[in-house]
């Protein structure tokens, strides 16, 4: 059995889960992946999430299935038009907004760091180059890391868990600097909020053009659209 300490890290398959993973091995913890299922319309993620934990040698991957389409509300998880060629710099919450969804992915990942006793959970949140979602501002993340000091066994014990969000002040061009001096592999990772049927990028959605920017002011191209095969997205 491993002697390093254990952090929970949320994954979904994109860049920048995939960079706080990268940094919460680097940080000397070992890693227990979890990715939520959550009704997405479109699975192909989950399968850059598999091979993300794969790539980082994960000790463990756990996937959970937890519904959030019974509940709509958002063009990830309803018959709801993704948005296409917005304004990055509006203020306006998005189409692609998910009611809750790093609270419930938070939630979670605390239950599992309980259950393992790891005191560490990281989330690829970020403040900066993001679509203006509220459950990724830095008042969220520290409102729900006291949260978890009240909440849990753990907690009440005087072993708090820290909820760590190492990218959350980064621009995208940063994030992406720091994933390569670690080796994430990007072209693993999905980004796009609306792939066609073979989880190819659309190029137009906030995601893909967030993710565009960022490769274009760190200077490296993008090995995720590069030609070449990519991974079939998967059946709902």
């Amino acid at each position: 059995m491993s002697a390093r300490p254990r952090a929970v890290v949320l994954l979904s398959g994109g860049l920048d889960s995939a960079t706080a993973a990268a940094i919460a091995r680097s940080d000397g913890f070992d890693l227990f992946a979890l990715t939520i299922a959550y009704g997405q319309r479109h699975h192909v993620e989950i399968e850059a999430a598999r091979a993300v934990a794969r790539a980082l040698g994960a000790a463990r991957h756990v996937e959970l299935q937890v519904d959030l389409s019974a509940f709509g509300g958002s063009a990830l998880t309803d018959r709801i038009e993704v948005p296409k060629d917005r304004d990055l710099e509006s203020s306006s919450i998005p189409a692609t907004y998910v009611p809750a969804r790093n609270t419930v992915f938070l939630s979670l990942a605390m239950a599992w760091a309980e259950a393992i006793g790891a005191r560490d959970i990281y989330i690829g949140v970020n403040a900066l180059d993001y679509s203006g979602y509220p459950d990724c501002r830095p008042e969220f993340i520290d409102a729900f890391e006291r949260l978890a000091s009240l909440a849990t066994k753990a907690g009440a014990e005087g072993a708090a868990l820290r909820i760590r969000a190492p990218l959350i002040r980064m621009t995208k061009a940063e994030i992406i600097r720091r994933g390569l001096e670690l080796k994430v592999d990007y072209a693993l990772t999905h980004s796009c909020y609306d792939p066609d049927p073979a989880g190819r990028p659309c190029g137009r959605c906030d995601s893909c053009r967030l993710r565009a920017k960022g490769f274009a002011e760190a200077g490296v191209d993008d090995p995720a659209v590069s030609p070449g095969p990519r991974a079939e997205a998967l059946e709902p």
